[in-house]
């Protein structure tokens, strides 16, 4: 009798185990951006392909946090931005190499995947895959001011009225402002040094301008709507947003050239359910379902032929702040060297802790 007791629990132990297996290889663990999961896209994924998508919010500094805690694992997919690969890659070794031959490679524009590629090449290896893209430029209240490149935002008439975020993508860019080129130095670490201290003088002397170092999109559009703020450092889709309900909110491609970005589709090193991940990056790259992602987001993405499908006003919106200048003159991040950010990092404290 206790022989048959003893079988029927290791039964229903290994019943449990091979439960517990394949619901984790039935469910997608995504770690990914603010907006690019919409329900019913997700939905529509969950009743084709029978996976279930399970969602965790985040952005580039917590990704690479989380993977890097755990060596890589906790999750099967992540997303994050192109520059941010090969070096958390070589310093921790996040991410697994991506088999191409999954892919749907005729879905994606051409020479956004090849770039997005090179750029996450390491060791003859690829770990990324373009998906959603956009750009940083200034937010203006043309009704109010006018404003035409990052260092406007220091003029001393807009003291306690401008915003930014306490973000390496603001050293960057108002290091172009001052006709450097930060990209040509990552690999100079003294160089780069000398430069992020450079500019970390001049967002120190600016201090008195900023109204809030903005940490959310709420807080930074409510600031724009009510006139608490009169230009900020922005993404894109921000802009044309508020541009939407007021035609004097304006996004600028800054003199200097915006800064532009590329959200990808990585495979954490330790990731347990690869057939899931390449079945929604295929299913997302299709253009009818990259055009609904692309609008929920707010951004247009590396679907061949998605922006046939896209919002005409955001279409409209977009030839209005990138003139083909503009469009040519676009800073697109390289792949961040090891070391960079800990110089950023130091600068930013320097900013964050001056009176």
């Amino acid at each position: 009798m206790k022989l048959r007791y003893s079988l029927l629990a290791a039964g229903l132990v290994a019943l449990g185990v091979a439960g517990s297996a394949l619901a984790q290889e039935k469910t997608l663990r995504l770690l990914t951006w603010d907006g690019y999961v919409p329900a019913d896209v997700v939905a529509q994924f969950e009743k084709e392909s029978g996976y279930k998508l399970a969602v965790t919010i985040s952005n580039n500094e917590e990704m690479i946090s989380k993977l890097r805690a755990t060596g890589g694992a906790g999750f099967d997919l992540a997303q994050p931005s192109q520059d941010r690969i090969a070096g958390p890659q070589q310093e921790f070794g996040i991410y697994k190499p991506l088999d191409l031959s999954k892919l749907k490679n005729e879905l994606f524009i051409p020479s956004m995947l090849e770039a997005t590629k090179k750029n996450t090449t390491l060791a003859g290896k690829v770990y990324g895959l373009p998906h959603i893209w956009g750009t940083d430029g200034l937010v203006v209240n043309t009704k109010l001011v006018s404003m035409s490149d990052y260092t406007d935002l220091c003029k001393a008439e807009f003291k306690g009225k401008v915003a930014y975020r306490l973000k390496r993508p603001t050293l960057l860019a108002f290091a172009f402002a001052d006709g450097k080129d930060p990209f040509a130095l990552y690999n100079n670490p003294k160089a780069y040094t000398a430069l992020m201290d450079d500019v970390g003088k001049r967002l120190i002397a600016c201090k008195p301008n900023v109204k809030f170092y903005w940490d959310n999109k709420d807080q930074l559009l409510n600031g724009m709507r009510t006139g608490e703020i009169v230009g900020a450092m922005m993404w894109d889709t921000g802009g044309w947003k508020l541009n939407g309900e007021k035609a004097e909110m304006q996004f600028i491609a800054p003199r200097s050239g915006a800064l532009g970005w590329i959200d990808t589709f990585a495979i954490p090193a330790k990731g347990k359910n690869d057939a899931a991940a390449y079945a929604w990056i295929n299913f997302n790259m299709r253009p009818e379902i990259a055009a609904r992602v692309a609008s929920a987001a707010g951004n247009f993405t590396a679907s061949q032929g998605a922006d046939q499908l896209m919002d005409a006003k955001l279409k409209t919106q977009f030839a209005a702040s990138f003139p083909e200048a503009a469009l040519k003159n676009v800073k697109w991040y390289p792949a961040v060297p090891a070391g960079i950010e800990d110089i950023e990092g130091r600068v930013l404290d320097r900013i964050k802790a001056a009176n």
